[in-house]
């Protein structure tokens, strides 16, 4: 089948996005609008849970947002003044609707809903620990774990009781969580999720990025900070430092792709940060060339900043296709090999006979820059030189990133040339580690302390890895997670 599943995709995609708003009349609708600008944070399913002063109200599906929430009827359903939503991509198996998150518990406390973006590193080992105490699972979510350490904390109130499980769980994460009277948001201590903070009148909004504030007309008030905690509830908000102050690492992949492009994250334009990343790629990699291309939609900031640093004309030599669905048709063999052109087509007419810089965000197995380098050769191209906004990624993520096992990560496998030899272009290359950093506004990366979490480029993991079994790959630990 000719697919266009984002799993089939050569990219690493971010798992999650969150959002949560307290005090509004249309909460639930201000979530679904939330959701869909955070769609690129997930694309599998989504959900919505609301309180309306008697009850809490749930919907959770598969699929997009706006296929999801698009019914007036499925809306009024969601009544109530508060409300958290959640975008998801799954990371083995099957999405079911179990595993669609917000979660939701009754507790002795009552009610309690919670969202995660990120992923825990110890969730194997606790939930074991859980179950022998005799905890019921009913998904294979790491998220669960959260909420079966509060069932059984020895605190009595709710603040109390998720302050005790956060102390046992490692990991990166972003949660927002819902309760009868207040609505939570919390990052881990090295701030490796991002987690915004809004106003909209006399409503609080949390969410994974600003651009989520901007489709509601929200002002964004801050970034909630790395270890904190802030509780919103009809007095307001107070803030609350469940662990001590460490050094922040947040994902720099967020700057290189994850984040939407409109969006900020701590105090840095995403849109302006791809540009200076590209600024810098071309001072350390500059080709003489006749036109830089880049590969849409993630490659184009950093393209528009490599050209404008290398002079050389910026042109749309690639056109993807932003209307083709998750599959398309059952195609014979004779066609299989242009399921590359359902997405992407060549502009023949522009790229014949040129020399083109192809800028791209990062290459992960490198099936899909193949394909790309090829199909601009058949549209003519004299020269095809790869230039990547990222370091080679030779590493894969356990902290809410979806990445394959290091065998299949192309950078792991090849040395620079031989990553050009398999995907036929004429030359390639990186950004280095420092060009990264210096694009991020620092001299170069401290090695001793770095400033981001870098990990799929160095090895370098900030977070202990309790659940990673030595010679077990990512995809059986997740296999054994999701089997308790």
């Amino acid at each position: 089948m000719i697919t266009t599943n984002p799993f089939d995709d050569d990219k690493l995609h971010e798992e999650c996005g969150v959002f949560g708003i307290f005090n509004n009349a249309d909460a639930a609708k201000h979530t679904a609008l939330g959701l869909h600008a955070l769609q690129h944070r997930g694309q599998e399913a989504a959900g919505i849970v609301s309180y309306d002063d008697t009850q809490f109200n749930a919907y959770r599906d598969a699929g997009h947002v706006g296929d999801i929430f698009s019914s007036p009827e499925r809306m009024r359903r969601l009544e109530g003044h508060c409300a958290i939503g959640h975008n998801r991509y799954s990371t083995s198996g099957d999405t079911v609707i179990r595993n669609v998150q917000p979660l939701f518990a009754e507790m002795d406390f009552g009610g309690f809903a919670v969202a995660h973006n990120g992923n825990l590193t110890n969730a194997r080992k606790l939930r074991r620990e859980l179950v022998r105490r005799g905890s019921l699972f009913q998904s294979t979510t790491d998220t669960e774990v959260v909420i079966h350490l509060m069932a059984t904390a020895p605190a009595h109130t709710v603040i109390e009781r998720l302050i005790h499980a956060l102390k046992q769980i490692e990991g990166a994460y972003s949660f927002t969580a819902l309760t009868d009277s207040e609505l939570i948001g919390v990052r881990d201590p090295l701030g490796v999720r991002p987690l915004v903070l809004g106003t909209l009148g006399d409503s609080y909004i949390l969410a994974s990025e600003t651009c989520a504030l901007d489709i509601i007309g929200a002002d964004f008030v801050r970034d909630i900070e790395p270890g904190e905690m802030v509780v919103i509830d009809k007095e307001g908000l107070r803030s609350l430092r469940p662990f001590p102050r460490q050094r922040q690492r947040m994902c720099v992949f967020e700057y290189i792709y994850f984040s939407r492009p409109d969006s900020q994250i701590e105090g840095t334009s995403v849109y302006e940060a791809r540009k200076r990343i590209g600024a810098e790629l071309a001072r350390e990699k500059e080709t003489h060339a006749d036109l830089v291309v880049p590969v849409p939609d993630s490659g184009v900031p950093a393209a528009i900043g490599y050209s404008n640093q290398a002079n050389i004309p910026f042109e749309l030599g690639i056109v993807r296709n932003h209307y083709v669905g998750r599959t398309f048709i059952e195609p014979t063999d004779s066609i299989r090999h242009l399921g590359v052109k359902l997405k992407h087509n060549a502009n023949s007419a522009l790229l014949r006979g040129k020399r083109v810089v192809l800028v791209d965000d990062s290459i992960v197995r490198g099936t899909t820059s193949a394909k790309i380098v090829n199909m601009v050769r058949q549209a003519g191209a004299a020269e095809v030189h790869m230039r990547i906004a990222a370091p080679p990624t030779r590493h894969p993520c356990f902290y809410g990133i979806d990445t394959p096992d290091e065998s299949e990560l192309l950078a792991a496998r090849f040395d620079v040339d031989g990553m050009a030899e398999e995907i036929g272009c004429d030359t390639l290359a990186f950004i280095s580690d420092d060009g990264l950093y210096r694009a991020m506004g620092y001299p170069k990366r401290n090695a001793l302390q770095p400033q981001f979490c870098d990990a799929c480029f160095t090895g370098e993991y900030p977070i202990r890895l309790t659940d990673q079994v030595e010679g077990e790959s990512r995809q059986r630990q997740l296999n054994l997670l999701a089997e308790g």
